[in-house]
């Protein structure tokens, strides 16, 4: 009897041990994780004798907002704010709205020529035509120098599309079925059944659209050649290439002499990388619900 109590405790003390060690490791995982993107937001707030004195920052002593007021000492970079968040919202309504209109067909097994369809979605994700033809293509339809050069060309990306149309087809066919019976046709069906019962994997996708358009950069120092339309990751390259070159607004600024390139390039990820990241605590209940659905049916 004694041997028998003896066992559970045992048993108690390795699976707290084993906790444990789980929680300190995995408190290790985090802080790796966390420690770069915290290091970006003291360097850009820190002045340039602490980066070359200390090296590595999680706390500056000596806090300056000199990087943010060089970035904004200009009235274009709220313009070009302007135009990633009008490109961002546009581009992705448009993303998501084709994507649906192209995957719901695709998941109805009754729609002649699925699989060659779908073999041809499939090539374009191993093969494409390249930059040099993709630059022909935009030319010839008149898109250069036009918003509609950074949204039309990846409007329906191939891998969204695929487990979108995963998605669709591990619907119930029961839905659709009562739906003809009171007089929908596939459109009704589409946008008054099946995308609302779709909104956790149409909240990770438009996510996903979203932060490419945000973060798009070379599509649009391809396309765009009218430094007014320039979005905001162009602008913030031109203001990291004028600091390193010692051009800027020195009037706004306290102390022009002590501002370093890093402290700007830190300051420019920052303003680049917040605004895209504040909108994710809002999406992310959808977020892992909508990556795991529509991934296991093939």
């Amino acid at each position: 009897m004694r041997g028998e109590k003896e066992v559970p405790q045992e048993k108690h003390f390795w699976s707290r041990t084993f906790n444990g060690f789980n929680y300190i490791f995995l408190s290790c995982v985090a802080f790796l994780a966390i420690a770069p993107f915290v290091y970006i937001v003291a360097c850009s707030f820190a002045t340039e004798q602490e980066i070359l004195q200390k090296g590595f920052i999680l706390f500056p002593t000596q806090f300056t907002l000199d990087g943010y007021k060089y970035i904004f000492s200009t009235p274009v970079i709220f313009r070009s704010l302007m135009v990633s968040i009008l490109i961002t919202i546009v581009g992705t309504f448009i993303n998501l709205l084709l994507t649906s209109l192209m995957a719901y067909p695709l998941s109805r097994k009754d729609m002649l020529g699925r699989q060659k369809v779908m073999f041809l979605i499939v090539f374009s994700m191993l093969f494409s035509g390249g930059m040099i033809p993709t630059f022909l293509v935009v030319k010839a339809v008149g898109l250069l120098d036009s918003y509609w050069s950074l949204i039309l060309p990846g409007a329906i990306n191939a891998f969204n599309l695929i487990v979108l149309r995963n998605f669709f087809q591990q619907l119930p066919d029961g839905l659709e079925e009562a739906a003809k019976m009171d007089g929908c046709n596939d459109l009704l069906i589409l946008f008054r059944i099946v995308l609302p019962l779709s909104m956790p994997a149409l909240v990770t996708f438009g996510l996903f659209y979203a932060v490419g358009h945000w973060n798009s950069y070379f599509s649009a120092i391809m396309f765009i050649n009218d430094a007014s339309m320039w979005p905001v990751q162009v602008l913030l390259r031109q203001i990291v290439i004028m600091s390193q070159s010692g051009v800027g607004d020195a009037d706004s600024l306290s102390n022009a002499a002590s501002i370093s390139a890093q402290t700007i390039k830190m300051a420019t990820i920052v303003i680049s990388t917040l605004p895209i990241l504040m909108v994710y605590p809002f999406l992310q209940k959808h977020f892992a619900k909508g990556v795991l659905l529509g991934s296991v049916k093939g």
